[in-house]
């Protein structure tokens, strides 16, 4: 599918890719096979927009007029154009941060879901991706793929004033990726996202983040991505021994180009794994992995072991800081796989996972 955007009412279009929608333009795109919007929000809000809008305008759009707005059967759906870009959401968040600048923050999920349709799978991307992460090089999409493509969609939602969490400061703790059947390059992906499931946590607050992804109406990918917003510093409960690590099946070296390089291809420039600045202003003493780059590097070390349906479930523990060695490890267990990932000096746990085969078979 041609993606275009125009430079100026009299210049040539530029050929955009995903790769390039998910990492540079702020422009509100569309082009063949992308529906455009309602000309008015649920609200009454005009949102018809040129081709050169700036999108960056509406990162911080309050959604609570959805609030009162929702179908008694459901949330409200909102199309866009085409996917955000990343990085204004980012610079919006950030700036949000600053004090006086951030507002007052919603005490509840707004009751709203973000679309986008027709999102094609830019093959230079992909492999770029499957490079990063360790996957081989293929038609067919790894498994934690979709959130990258998604990943934007999912960051206009949580970049929203209202939204109850604020985006800066808060921690990955979870994913859970459900794969129905397999996807392809070639496949046309529609994605819908929305939050659910806000609830208290002893260090805060926790929610979960759902992005769907759809072909030709079909459910083929579901992640489930949970995160927490530390608001009670004390306290956090006794960690008491760790259990001894399990025995290595591989060691990764991982230098600082993990945090740059997952950055560019996943369109999540989180400072705090790009720039030691960036990490000590959050209180790291240098940058940290992804943490789905860490559960992609484990998924991708079981590529041939995996089915074409089936459910990978995480949790992260603590942070993987660059550089620095990292232990994998996994067995099987009954129904599928159980996998780790910690620190080869000391065996401190980053991550821990299990891979179910969709209907329970082994997989």
């Amino acid at each position: 599918m041609a993606i275009r955007k125009r430079r100026s009412e009299d210049g040539p279009a530029e050929e955009l890719s995903v790769h390039d929608l998910i990492d540079g333009p702020t422009q509100v795109i569309s082009g063949p096979g992308l529906p455009r919007p309602p000309a008015r929000e649920p609200d009454g809000h005009d949102v018809s927009v040129e081709a050169t809008h700036d999108l960056s305008a509406y990162a911080t759009q309050d959604l609570s007029a959805h609030l009162k707005t929702a179908a008694p059967a459901g949330p409200e759906r909102v199309a866009l154009l085409q996917l955000p870009a990343a990085g204004a959401l980012y610079r919006r968040a950030l700036l949000g941060a600053l004090p006086g600048l951030g507002g007052r923050r919603g005490d509840r999920i707004p009751a709203v879901e973000l679309a986008v349709h027709g999102v094609a799978v830019d093959r230079a991307h992909l492999a770029d991706y499957d490079r990063v992460c360790g996957f081989r090089l293929a038609d067919r999409l790894p498994g934690t793929y979709p959130h990258v493509l998604g990943f934007p969609l999912s960051l206009r939602l949580m970049t929203a004033r209202d939204f109850p969490v604020p985006l800066t400061g808060i921690v990955h703790v979870a994913n859970r990726i459900t794969v129905r059947r397999p996807v392809e390059a070639g496949d046309t992906l529609d994605f819908v996202t929305y939050a659910e499931n806000l609830r208290p946590h002893d260090r805060g607050r926790q929610l979960d983040v759902v992005l769907v992804a759809s072909v030709a109406g079909e459910e083929v990918w579901r992640g489930v991505s949970t995160y927490l917003s530390r608001e009670n510093r004390a306290g956090g409960g006794d960690r008491g021994d760790r259990p001894a690590a399990p025995a290595d099946t591989a060691r990764w070296p991982l230098t600082p180009r993990v945090g740059t390089d997952y950055a560019r291809v996943s369109g999540d420039h989180n400072p705090i794994h790009t720039s030691r600045l960036g990490a000590r202003l959050f209180g790291f003493p240098r940058p940290i992995a992804h943490g789905m780059w860490s559960k992609a590097r484990c998924l991708a070390a079981l590529e041939n072991r995996l089915p074409e349906a089936y459910t990978v479930d995480v949790a992260f523990k603590l942070p993987v800081p660059l550089p620095s060695t990292v232990a994998f490890s996994a067995a099987p267990v009954d129904g599928g796989w159980s996998f780790g990932l910690h620190a080869a000096r000391d065996g401190r746990p980053h991550l821990a996972g299990t891979v179910q085969t969709e209907g329970g078979a082994p997989a």
